[in-house]
């Protein structure tokens, strides 16, 4: 187990009050009263089957971070995010700083919750703006104002809450180049420690895909791109991943252990898992999957009835599966390339259990295009490779590239 990455926690909580016409996440809008300690209740109970399934690959890890994602976490009482947390720690040890996050609505907040959410054990709120142009807010369907967004994180601050994120969208429906910098000017008004800057893009199966609104065109998003990014790093905002902006020390630690391979436990209705070490059921050692590591994913059912329903048996799983050798090099760099600084060429061998020869050849193709850094040392993407990502990551796709 000495080459097991951290552990994270995610919860996933499903509702929202109205479903946005460009969200493909696994969310619900509320049509009757909210079964919140059911809900909860049925966290804690896939929380327990989990860690019994997933037994000595666990390995007395500590939970490195929390992040409660949806659906809208905030429309859950400060009482009911406490139980969830007490509930888990319990369970689970908590690293000493545990980075806690809970995302927000900025249309769902009350005053006075903040306070709560912070002695329920949150120490980091992500808002989800979106814009601060309120045409565009009701392009989006979304369910605040502008103002009621500045309010919101004026509120949180009040509250002794300092690790702060805002989710800001650029490219929006007949967005000017003008409107997007104007978007990243109100948000650092606000001075938040973290920014998540990111191009609105129309899901499969979504409203918006269905009936795709008048987006700008490439050249144009491209454009909002730069001049954001130049803003952001003007005012000490450091770029570290495709779309996080953070003021020093304020990188998002759950986010991070994604993009680096690091391992997560997944608990609420549809949500995924990441666990390396023995297979689920606690059944002996690691097998010979991988050089001696296997990697498996597990997700829930994605009903937020058949899970509670199913939370205490198997059935709340909906699907199960080990990541096979040649596929890893391609999970690997599909996150660890998000990261402007890369990572050490040696945490491929140790998230994997593969040799570095498995990604050999696709490496050597993509340092000739110019695409990652040449240094034997590192996996870092060139300015040039970060504009071409998705051709970077398509050449560790499984193939005779991978040499595995």
């Amino acid at each position: 187990m000495a080459t097991c990455p951290p552990l994270s926690l995610y919860v996933h909580i499903p509702w929202c009050v109205k479903k946005c016409p460009y969200c493909d996440f696994n969310s619900h809008g509320l049509r009757a009263a909210m079964p919140e300690r059911e809900y909860v209740a049925a966290l804690l109970a896939d929380l327990d089957a989990d860690i019994v399934d997933f037994g000595d690959a666990l390995g007395g890890r500590e939970i490195i971070s929390v992040f409660f994602g949806g659906g809208t976490p905030s429309l859950f009482a400060p009482e009911a995010i406490a139980a969830i947390l007490d509930g888990a720690s319990a369970r689970l040890p908590f690293a000493s700083d545990c980075e806690i996050t809970l995302e927000t609505n900025p249309g769902t907040v009350e005053h006075g919750r903040f306070d709560g959410y912070l002695r329920a054990g949150v120490n980091r709120i992500s808002f989800g703006v979106q814009s601060f142009d309120d045409d565009k807010l009701h392009a989006l369907g979304r369910i605040h104002s502008a103002s009621e967004a500045e309010a919101a994180v004026k509120l949180a601050q009040d509250a002794g809450i300092a690790n702060i994120n805002l989710d800001l969208m650029y490219a929006l429906p007949e967005q000017t180049l003008e409107g997007a910098f104007t978007d990243v000017e109100r948000a650092l008004a606000l001075q938040p420690a973290h920014v998540s800057h990111y191009q609105l893009t129309l899901e499969p199966g979504t409203p918006f895909a269905k009936r795709p609104p008048p987006l700008p065109g490439h050249d144009a998003a491209w454009d909002m791109q730069e001049a954001c990014q130049a803003r952001l790093a003007a005012a000490g905002y450091a770029q570290y991943e495709i779309s996080a902006y953070a003021q020093p020390g304020r990188r998002c630690a759950h986010n991070l252990n994604y993009w680096q391979f690091g391992d997560y436990l997944g608990v609420g209705a549809g949500a995924h898992a990441k666990i390396s070490g023995p297979q689920p059921g606690g059944r002996g050692a690691v097998d010979s999957l991988a050089g001696g590591l296997r990697v498996h994913r597990r997700w829930k059912t994605r009903s937020p009835l058949a899970y509670m329903q199913s939370a205490t048996t198997g059935k709340r799983i909906g699907g199960d599966d080990t990541i096979a050798p040649d596929a890893l090099p391609f999970e690997f760099m599909l996150n660890a390339l998000r990261l402007n600084d890369g990572i050490g060429a040696t945490a491929f061998t140790a998230r994997t259990g593969l040799a570095a020869g498995a990604i050999a050849d696709p490496r050597h193709e993509a340092c000739t295009r110019g695409w990652l850094v040449d240094d034997p040392q590192l996996l870092q993407p060139t300015p040039l490779g970060r504009r071409f990502l998705n051709d970077v990551i398509e050449l560790f796709m499984p193939g005779p590239h991978t040499g595995t």
